[in-house]
């Protein structure tokens, strides 16, 4: 028996997924969710093997609810998104069905699903597919932080600066810090290189939160930012400072 959960926040699609799933005798629906919230509530509490999920959904979208999820499972994704979505969805997810989409569409999808094979990793597909889509221009606005059973959204202007921490990324705001299990690496290519740059190993700095750069030990500076905060700034990292600030 294959156990499911359907995560979209239409009343409507959600009941159209139940009604295409009732000839499917081996598949089980243990729960619908309304929003990104109850679907990670959902997901940790049932451990499902595959969610239908819609990308555009208030509070928090898909993707983000992704993210957040430490097992994911195998998605066959509901929506109608951009072409980076889409070039992602080809590439590392079950299926996707763009709304509105037919019975004989759907069969199709929960046909490949049931014969995939078990050595699919779900955790690797899902985790490819948010790779790629992080270059999605919509996904550049926010970053979506999981504190205890909170889920936090932090806007990219409120963040100061990023530091490497083990297997996390440390980001710094006004509010405090938050752990996001990313590397330096995916930050530094997916937010914006004019007002971010990464000016060490170590740090990814907001350019607007600079207030001065002062020479610090052989070939490298230290930024200090408008919170009081100093980040160090190697030497590559001050010649793409530089480079920005138009210096």
């Amino acid at each position: 028996m294959k156990r499911i959960l359907i995560i979209d926040d239409e009343p409507l699609a959600r009941m159209v997924v139940q009604e295409y799933l009732m000839p499917f005798s081996q598949i089980q629906v243990l729960q619908e969710c309304g929003d990104g919230f109850e679907g990670i509530k959902a997901i940790m509490q049932h451990q499902p093997d595959l969610i239908f999920l819609d990308v555009q959904m208030p509070k928090i979208n898909g993707f983000e609810m992704l993210e957040l999820v430490e097992q994911p499972p195998q998605v066959i994704f509901t929506t109608a998104f951009d072409e980076y979505a889409i070039k992602a969805f080809e590439t590392h997810a079950v299926d996707y069905l763009l709304k509105p989409f037919s019975r004989e569409r759907f069969n199709k999808a929960i046909e490949k699903y049931l014969a995939q094979t078990a050595a699919t990793s779900p955790q690797n597909q899902t985790e490819n597919l948010l790779e790629a889509v992080a270059q999605s221009p919509a996904q550049h606005e926010r970053i979506v932080v999981k504190t205890g059973t909170k889920v936090k959204i932090i806007p990219v202007q409120d963040v100061e600066y990023l530091a490497a921490d083990d297997d996390y990324v440390n980001i710094h705001t006004p509010e405090g810090s938050f752990l996001k299990n990313k590397t330096m690496s995916f930050f530094e290519q997916t937010l914006d290189a004019r007002q971010f740059v990464r000016v060490h190993r170590s740090f990814i700095i907001s350019v607007p939160q600079i207030t001065r750069i002062d020479p610090y030990e052989k070939d490298s500076h230290l930024a200090t930012l408008k919170s009081g905060a100093k980040v160090p700034v190697s030497k590559a990292g001050y010649m793409k400072l530089k480079q920005v600030l138009g210096l």
